[in-house]
């Protein structure tokens, strides 16, 4: 699960940023995840409960991080949804399926202009 793996990069990013910031505590991340991105939301909800809960109790060995990640922090998820672009009609639309076939004119798009996020796009900390 590269859920996990990605989490874990995820935490180690908020954690230097906190500290950047000089920041006592991390309460919140805000991600946005594309819908063709590879990664699902609800395994990476649950690599964030594992990651964030073994920082709680463990910390990465810098004196600050179970402080840090200590207590409830939240997880916003945003899923963005693909959007193609279709160059004959020169419209935006959301394909149905895996071709990303034009609704209009049934061209294949291939310029995909939204879905493949995969960003922190935010962290509330004090």
């Amino acid at each position: 699960m590269h859920e996990l793996a990605l989490m874990e990069e995820l935490r180690r990013l908020a954690v230097q940023e906190a500290r950047a910031q000089g920041a006592r505590r991390i309460h919140g991340l805000q991600l946005r995840v594309g819908s063709q991105a590879g990664v699902d939301p609800e395994a990476l909800r649950l690599a964030f409960a594992v990651v964030m809960g073994a920082a709680d109790r463990q910390g990465d060995g810098q004196p600050d991080d179970a402080e840090l990640c200590g207590g409830p922090i939240t997880l916003d998820l945003e899923v963005v949804p693909t959007v193609c672009f279709c160059p004959d009609c020169g419209q935006e639309f959301r394909p149905v399926d895996v071709i990303h076939a034009c609704p209009r004119c049934g061209h294949l798009a291939s310029r995909l202009l939204r879905g493949r996020e995969l960003e922190l796009v935010g962290l509330e900390v004090s």
